[in-house]
């Protein structure tokens, strides 16, 4: 007999159904939140008098220094154990003989809970292998490492859409048929199609009301930007970040389910190491924590008082981005910045705001707004501001 514990997102359940069609009903699955882990594993070990008989795995989330010494002893004791993750917070895990911590392949794409798995039973010839399945896998991989973002690979996002469109039990159920059945291809049925569809519209429309609840703020090094929301966290912050690309990184706060998701699709920003601050972890790019006393302290009553980020002005038809003739920006104090060309691969800023020096160059445009947006939290003005303020320039420099 089998038992695996393992997380409850697409790639924790992507793990459990790779081991379902490997042992059938000879595997008990257990699906657990990061903070549950540890108190299932108590129970087991607690109340499980005959646990040497199973072969134990674990995968995709880590456990305390007590539950580590308690399956310890149960390896020493002649158990079989299997720890599989793919975090780098759990790379510690391959000091033990039954630990196996993999980031990264050899040609460097990131591995995933599921993937590490589904690679274990076909070295032990426990699972036979099919296209659909080698292809469910690796839609699994790329959407918990977000690399389907990059591939353009939409059919991963869409089978992490339809994980959140049903219960775990349902979607498991699903996929454990199709996988028996589809061996050549996996694909979505005509019902589900149209169902991700819908939820296409439902999540841009959730999205767009987002950005406008978004507040800045400056937490350590970081300029972060903050939002409260309970649905779509991994949509959420991809498209938050990309829209406000001066941000190092976004927190999505829940509070109803005291959890903190932190996002960045920048390189220089490790949000595991921010989640880490607060007993969390995850990925470079992708981390969660519990929100605690301090982090509840510093990522909710720390911010209520800030206002959400100003809005850029949009259908402008003269006021825009890396105009050869310059683009203005404004923030909520009324101060005015103008970004202008000085030479070719130099950009210069202009401004009339009080205690403002401005007097550096920037390589491009882009990084001339980010150093705006994080300063100054100014946006893009309207064309009408835009058309007086180059009026009374052109005006001023007339009557020299």
């Amino acid at each position: 007999m089998y038992k695996l514990y393992t997380h409850n997102d697409l790639d924790g359940v992507g793990g459990g159904i790779v081991a379902k069609l490997a042992f059938g009903d000879k595997v008990d699955v257990r699906y657990n939140s990061v903070m549950g882990l540890d108190t299932q594993l108590e129970r087991l070990f607690d109340h499980e008098k005959k646990l040497d008989q199973y072969h134990l795995f674990i995968t995709d989330l880590s456990i305390n220094e007590e539950n580590t010494k308690r399956v310890e002893e149960l390896h020493r004791s002649g158990a079989k154990v299997n720890f599989i993750d793919h975090h780098k917070t759990a790379l510690h895990f391959n000091e033990y003989d039954w630990g196996s911590v993999r980031v990264e392949y050899e040609d460097g794409r990131l591995t995933s809970a599921t993937s590490l798995l589904y690679e274990h039973l076909l070295e032990n010839k426990w699972i036979q292998k099919t296209k659909a399945l080698d292809e469910f896998v690796e839609l699994v991989r790329q959407y918990d490492t977000w690399e389907w973002d990059k591939n353009d690979n939409i059919k991963a996002k869409h089978l992490n859409d339809l994980f959140f469109m049903f219960s775990i039990d349902e979607f498991e159920e699903k996929m454990l048929e199709r996988l028996t059945t589809q061996k050549d291809s996996f694909e979505f049925d005509e019902f589900e199609q149209k169902l991700l569809l819908m939820e296409e519209d439902k999540i841009e429309r959730y999205v767009r009301r987002k950005k406008r609840e978004l507040v800045q703020t400056f937490i350590d090094d970081y300029c972060a930007g903050i939002v409260h929301a309970e649905s779509y966290h991994s949509e959420l912050g991809n498209e938050l970040g990309k829209e406000y690309p001066h941000l190092d990184y976004i927190a999505i706060l829940n509070v109803g389910g005291k959890k903190i998701s932190f996002r960045t699709i920048h390189a220089h920003v490790d949000v595991s190491a921010v989640a880490g601050q607060f007993g969390g972890g995850g990925h470079a790019k992708a981390s969660g924590c519990s929100m605690g006393k301090d982090a509840f302290e510093q990522y909710v009553i720390d911010i209520y008082p800030l206002d959400p980020i100003r809005q850029d002005a949009f259908k402008n038809r003269y006021n825009v981005k890396e105009s050869p003739k310059g683009t203005l920006y404004e923030n909520r104090q009324g101060d005015k910045f103008f970004i202008y060309p000085q030479a070719e691969n130099k950009w210069g800023i202009e401004t009339k705001a009080k205690e403002s020096q401005l007097n550096e160059s920037f390589a491009d445009f882009q990084s001339a707004e980010n150093y705006l947006k994080r300063n100054y939290a100014a946006a893009l003005s309207r064309d009408d501001i835009y058309v007086n303020y180059l009026i009374d320039y052109y005006i001023k420099e007339k009557n020299k």
